[in-house]
This record gives structure tokens, sequence and C-alpha cells, in this order.
């Protein structure tokens, strides 16, 4: 492979494919990372100190994804799907710029989550229509951009690019 076809986009439904396998994932780290908080704090509510709760689990997430994006480009979705994530240059993504990434990857949500908000809406029927929606509209807006790369790549200086599978010895 020539180092222009290396830095093209993986397809978008590859991408997707690889953001679900990531939550399938993710779930087992958010499980672990909340049962440590509410052990080590003594939570015996599940309302009780929910903002804390989140603020550990946001931080859970942006280790997770800050790390293996710094180091390797790669989280276990990822290498799962020959997907990685590298710098505009096509080298290895410092970790402030996974962090920064990791920040406005959150774009994915918000807009849906503000929508919710903002309509009144509550309850685990409307949150996931508005979150499958949002999604899809937002993971839609990379065909807007001729690199085929997420609006959040774009700021950050970043690129996802098809990665080669590692050798079996």
């Amino acid at each position: 492979m020539n180092p222009a076809e290396a830095l093209v986009a993986p397809p978008l439904l590859r991408r997707l494919a690889c953001f679900v396998y990531e939550g399938v994932l993710l779930f087992g780290i958010v499980m672990v990372a909340g049962f440590a908080y509410s052990t080590l704090t003594q939570q015996r509510h599940a309302l009780s100190g929910i903002a804390g709760m989140q603020l550990v689990i946001f931080g859970v997430l942006g280790l997770y994804f800050a790390g293996f994006w710094s180091r390797g480009g790669q989280t276990l979705a990822m290498q799962t799907w020959q997907i990685r994530l590298v710098s505009a240059s096509g080298g290895q993504v410092p970790l402030r710029q996974a962090l920064g990434r990791y920040l406005l990857a959150w774009m994915w949500f918000l807009p849906a989550l503000l929508g919710l908000y903002l309509a009144g809406l509550k309850g685990s029927v409307p949150t996931f229509v508005a979150l499958t929606a949002g999604v899809f509209a937002y993971a839609a807006l990379a065909w807007l951009r001729p690199d085929r790369q997420y609006w959040h790549d774009a700021v950050c200086r970043t690129r996802l690019v098809m990665a080669q599978p590692r050798a079996r010895s």
C-alpha cells in the first residue's frame, strides 16, 4: 500500500460498526468504574453521588480513549475493525491532541441530549431514539467533507485511516 492510500478514511459503515463494538466494550469498563466508585464512596442509593459517579466515568473513558489513541492509535474495537487514528500528517497522535479529540467527540451525543432537555422529554425510548438519530446525523456529516473525516477529527487535526492487520508469528 502506498502512503497516499494509507491515509484514506475507512468506509463509514465500518466506522459505525466499530462505534457500536466500542460501546459493547465500554459497557464493561463503565460497570467496573461504577462498581469501584460506589464501593469506595460507600454509595447506598443509585441517585446519591450521581454527579461524582458521572465525573469519574467521564474521566475513566477519557483515560481509556486518550491512552489508546496516543499509544498506537487504536482502541480495542479499532484493532478489531482495522482502523487507526493518526495525526493529520500521518504520524502518532500526542496525548494532548488525543484528549482534545476525546472532548470534541462528545459532539456525537450533546446535540441530541440538549434537544431532549429543551423538549422536556424523559425516558429510555425518547433518549434512545434521539441519540440514535443524533449519531447517524453526525456520522453523515462526514459525507460533506472531501476527505470523509469526522468534524471533530478536522478540528483536532487527526484522521481515521485503514490499519494493516498485524502479521501473526
